[in-house]
């Protein structure tokens, strides 16, 4: 693939941050009688999350609250669209560019429905030109952010030389908040998932020092459907996984590894999806143990982000630079069971 450059991501977190001692609480006081209720502040908090932003307040009808399908899905797609115009804008700015300046856009975004999607609503409030191409991933999850600079790049290498792609993310998780799951599973959901955005600017023209991606790759992992998976009843919105899913990124692994050949990363941009799967990528690509920091960190601070994480971890490299040359991987899961990444150097 020709070789495209990606800005520094910009970050939108919505305005209530929730700890794990209040989601703990919740838990606890809407299933007083759950036979594991003691063990649950040990198995969240194995997590490692110790915060996360939500749209609305915990004690919304629409996240803690009784409210069904209808609400909570306008309410999901209504607070996906403010936060991905934010971000969007944020990253414009960031790059001195105007929306006139953008020649396509992809968008990720799999926490509600609505027709059209973000790709095109972005076109009008954004004010892009009619002309601009677009598309939207909506059943990505957390391997969003990671497909869509990839579905970025390929389509910036048909467009004109320097041609610029917008990338936005927007996940409403807390949308699978619900208190008609009640399996552990679930709970430790209530606990791992927080909202977001996110944007960057991809290009075959830097915008800045960053992330250059050079070659891209994708495997699927044979009959691994209900690894994890989504469900809409009149409740809402749910998220599910099986007994297998905590080995399905291992399973992934073997194959990544291959692709890799004797190559390796200096700078691991990993999905942090949770703190198994950080060690798992890590254990795999033989990394140092501090080399996956900036995943933990989002993790600890923001929860599970979905499709926005891995572009959270971007943003915090570039906080923390690498050198010049580095060599840098990005890795993702979503459901299907599959697993994607990005190969490429660190340029400055």
């Amino acid at each position: 693939m020709r070789p495209s450059y990606v800005s520094r991501p910009a970050v939108f977190l919505p305005e209530h941050r929730i700890s794990t001692d209040e989601i703990i609480h919740d838990i606890a006081a809407h299933h007083p009688g759950h036979p594991r209720l003691r063990a649950l502040r040990r198995i969240i908090e194995n997590t490692t999350v110790t915060s996360r932003h939500f749209t609305r307040p915990l004690a919304s009808d629409v996240i803690s609250g009784t409210a069904g399908l209808e609400a909570r899905v306008a309410a999901a797609f209504a607070d996906a669209l403010s936060m991905a115009e934010r971000a969007a804008r944020r990253t414009l700015d960031d790059n001195g560019l105007k929306a006139t300046d953008i020649d396509a856009v992809v968008t990720s975004h799999s926490t509600s429905w609505a027709v059209p999607q973000l790709d095109i609503r972005l076109i009008g409030s954004l004010g892009m030109k009619p002309t601009t191409r677009h598309q939207s991933h909506t059943t990505l999850a957390c391997a969003g952010g990671t497909q869509s600079l990839i579905g970025a790049a390929q389509t910036a290498a048909t467009l004109p030389r320097g041609a610029k792609v917008l990338v936005v993310v927007s996940e409403v998780i807390s949308s699978v908040y619900n208190h008609a799951d009640d399996s552990i599973e679930s709970m430790v959901y209530k606990a791992l998932f927080g909202d977001s955005a996110a944007a960057c600017i991809v290009s075959d023209t830097p915008l800045g020092p960053g992330l250059r991606i050079e070659d891209s790759w994708q495997y699927l992992l044979p009959d691994s459907i209900d690894r994890y998976s989504g469900r809409l009843d009149p409740t809402g919105l749910h998220f599910d996984s099986s007994k297998e899913a905590p080995r399905a990124a291992a399973e992934v692994m073997g194959p990544l590894v291959d692709w890799l050949g004797p190559w390796r990363p200096t700078v691991p941009v990993i999905h942090p999806g949770g703190p198994g799967i950080i060690d798992t990528v890590s254990a795999s690509l033989g990394l140092d143990p501090q080399a996956a920091r900036h995943s933990r960190d989002s993790l600890a601070e923001n929860g599970n982000l979905g499709g926005a994480a891995v572009l959270d971890v971007l943003r915090r490299t570039h906080r923390d630079p690498p050198a010049p040359g580095d060599g840098a991987l990005m890795v993702a899961f979503g459901p299907g069971f599959f697993g994607v990444a990005c190969r490429g150097t660190w340029l400055n």
